[in-house]
């Protein structure tokens, strides 16, 4: 899965619902970097069975929990990063400009009706467990996505539209389609090997948490997992690509950022990612810092408000308690207008992230969008007030907004308790809306999921990272993204269903001209503006900071400027050179850009089990 992330993040298409059973909630993380192995520590509380004290080992700092360690089920940032680490995907994206490049596929052909596609699979690739990598694997990963609801979770999407797949021979893979499908070259999905997940009975409840180590192919092995503590993973010297070169590393999870951070100047950690981003104090804090390099850089995210639009299942059934009045598009207007974003960029960002305005961030450049000058919610609490008033919500004598029944405007807005930005912005929007005689409740939880799955809410803190094929972000709106029912969990990030977005969803995937695919992505961006159930506010940063001393070079993507936390790949874990190597190229990389990162443990601190149901992140959540 490509980092995505979701308030809710994440990454590609939409997956198929699943039912709300418990399931693992992992722990939100951040990973801290470990060099010595000889000491008893929350990482290493055996010393017995330590490393040794030379293995190089990166701890990375996060603030987010793991939803699942399964493929079939994560979608949140952390998860899916640390599953891009485990399995390959038949393709990968250059760090350079994102353009396909080979990963599992050395090659891939369509048919001249684009409707077959023929994958040359690699053969000089392993299982961990020293099995050879066949196309045989990928055609059972697609083929039980495409058959058993649970195993599509995750990426149903990217199957939805396939009719066949199969391995005529081991280096062989054909997948057949019902209609031509544009994203091809960018399925964002981990292929498993068969011998170890076949196994499986109910993917639903499976979480991959377990086992360990855990059989894969990619630069990484996960090698052990304890809740609330830490996830490991040690370097795969058998990567077809190049081992890495640190030998371990973990992600640590820490709930107080500033902690965090501490831990970094410390020399504890040797990178710290922020939630999703560091703060504009913090970042500044560490700013000429001895031995750290602080990376700000244009982000692959957006930070939006959404709207409940009424939360329903495919079955029609409506559930959740929203306020009605937001089913009315005046009113998610006028809460609009009232939004300055100028005043959000310069007063929460303090200039670490730029205006909203379409779906996709602008580093997007093919892709982004902006509204026209008379189209524009821009900040206009005049015209926000005349909106007001035309939807039958005028202000009584007390100057509050009331609706005919007699019944004053009061909004719950839910928001992430460990994101600052939430807050920040939540105290702005109860005073602009104060002004419209409209009452705002700022409800942060540390679990935002179960008020957000059961449409428990009015508004909502969302966010979600872009991938460079921007399909999976645009599906989570589309009708077939919802519940089956409203006992089930579907792929949608807002409930949002709408004719029109899905005719031109159907039209996009089915486009293999770029910029006809383009504009098409443009008519779905500005629908889903007109419509008023997302405000993009800020497209902020990759706001983010390592130790020089004990990370040599990373890649960052894009190379130009781009971030090292969350990327639509595995390049800048990989690539990692640690501080005192020689080495100054890391992981085979033909870039030259790298950064030494000691391999090892993820920890995350936090959520205690793993929930069976997608779990709305923070504020980085998918690929």
């Amino acid at each position: 899965m490509s980092p995505q992330e979701q308030y809710g993040a994440r990454r590609s298409h939409p997956r198929s619902p699943r039912s709300r059973t418990p399931r693992l909630v992992a722990l939100a993380g951040a990973l801290a970097l470990t060099s010595s192995a000889a000491l008893a520590t929350p990482l290493n509380p055996a010393p017995q069975q330590a490393r040794a004290a030379e293995d190089k080992v990166l701890t990375v700092a996060v603030a987010q929990s793991v939803d699942s360690l399964s493929p079939f089920l994560a979608v949140r940032l952390l998860s899916t990063s640390i599953l891009r680490l485990t399995y390959e995907y038949l393709t990968d994206y250059d760090p350079g400009d994102a353009h396909p490049v080979p990963g599992l596929a050395t090659s891939w052909k369509p048919s001249a009706d684009k409707l077959t596609w023929t994958y040359t699979v690699r053969s000089d690739a392993k299982w961990s467990d020293g099995q050879k990598v066949t196309a045989q694997d990928a055609a059972w990963t697609f083929n039980k996505m495409m058959t058993d609801q649970a195993a599509a979770t995750a990426n149903g999407s990217f199957v939805g539209n396939f009719r066949e797949v199969t391995a005529p021979s081991p280096t062989q893979l054909v997948v057949r389609l019902k209609k031509p499908q544009a994203t091809m070259t960018a399925l964002d999905v981990p292929i498993v090997p068969e011998h170890v997940w076949k196994k499986v009975t109910d993917f639903s409840k499976f979480n991959n948490d377990k086992s360990f180590p855990v059989v894969g192919d990619g630069p990484f092995v996960l090698t052990e997992y304890k809740a609330d503590s830490y996830v490991r993973l040690k370097a795969n010297k058998s990567f077809w690509r190049g081992a890495p070169k640190f030998d371990e590393l973990v992600f640590k999870y820490y709930k107080d950022q500033d902690a965090a951070v501490a831990a970094l100047r410390k020399g504890e950690v040797s990178f710290v990612a922020g939630q999703p981003a560091l703060t504009p104090a913090q970042a500044a804090s560490l700013k000429g810092q001895s031995d750290i390099k602080v990376n700000d850089a244009p982000g692959r995210r957006f930070y939006a408000l959404a709207t409940n639009p009424g939360a329903k299942a495919k079955n029609g059934q409506k559930f959740g308690d929203g306020d009605p009045s937001l089913l009315d598009q005046r009113v998610r207007h006028a809460l609009f207008l009232a939004v300055d974003r100028k005043t959000i960029i310069d007063k929460v960002f303090q200039g670490h992230a730029v205006e909203g305005q379409g779906y996709i961030p602008p580093r997007f450049s093919t892709y982004f969008w902006k509204p026209d000058p008379g189209q524009e919610l821009a900040y206009d609490p005049a015209r926000a007030a005349q909106l007001l008033d035309q939807a039958g919500y005028r202000k009584n004598a007390d100057g509050k907004r009331v609706g005919k029944d007699g019944k004053p405007l009061n909004y719950r807005v839910l928001c992430h308790a460990t994101d600052p930005n939430d807050k920040a912005v939540g105290q702005y929007l109860k005073e602009w809306w104060a002004k419209l005689g409209i009452g705002m409740s700022l409800d942060c939880l540390d679990n935002v999921t179960d008020p957000w799955l059961a449409g428990k809410y009015d508004l909502a803190f969302d966010g979600w990272s872009v991938n460079p094929d921007p399909d999976y972000v645009l599906s989570i709106h589309t009708c077939a993204a919802l519940p089956a029912t409203p006992k089930d969990t579907g792929a949608t990030d807002n409930f949002v269903c709408d004719k029109t977005y899905d005719e031109l969803y159907a039209r996009q995937l089915a486009e293999y001209d770029p910029g006809k695919r383009a504009g098409i992505v443009k008519q779905m961006e500005s629908r889903l503006y007109d419509l008023g159930y997302m405000n993009v506010m800020a497209y902020p940063n990759a706001v983010e900071a390592y130790r020089t001393d004990q990370i040599k070079s990373i890649e960052t993507m894009p190379r130009a400027a781009g971030n090292i936390y969350g990327q639509d790949g595995y390049w800048s874990w990989w690539s990692a050179v640690p501080a005192g190597s020689g080495d100054s190229s890391g992981g085979g990389s033909s870039t030259g850009v790298i950064i030494g990162v000691v391999a090892g443990v993820v920890v995350l601190a936090g959520a205690g089990a793993f929930l069976a149901r997608r779990r709305h992140a923070t504020a980085d959540d998918r690929e």
